[in-house]
């Protein structure tokens, strides 16, 4: 059970930092002197960054299903 739990932790701050790369890239959030501001591949890494914390996710909490079950 604790397993499941971190494993979807993990996949949430995955998820946001996801989110917050996608903004950076477009020019949302973040300062001026970063890399990843204003730069369009950044825009694609965040959401792909993203799904991948999802799937993280989706993983932990399968296991978490298969435990009780």
């Amino acid at each position: 059970m604790k397993n499941g739990i971190s494993i979807i932790v993990a996949g949430g701050v995955i998820g946001i930092l996801g989110i917050i790369f996608h903004l950076q890239g477009y020019s949302v959030v973040g300062p001026e002197s970063s890399f990843m501001y204003s730069n369009p591949d950044w825009i694609t890494y965040g959401i792909q960054i993203a799904i991948i914390g999802l799937i993280t996710v989706g993983i932990g909490t399968a296991i978490i299903i298969m435990k009780k079950g």
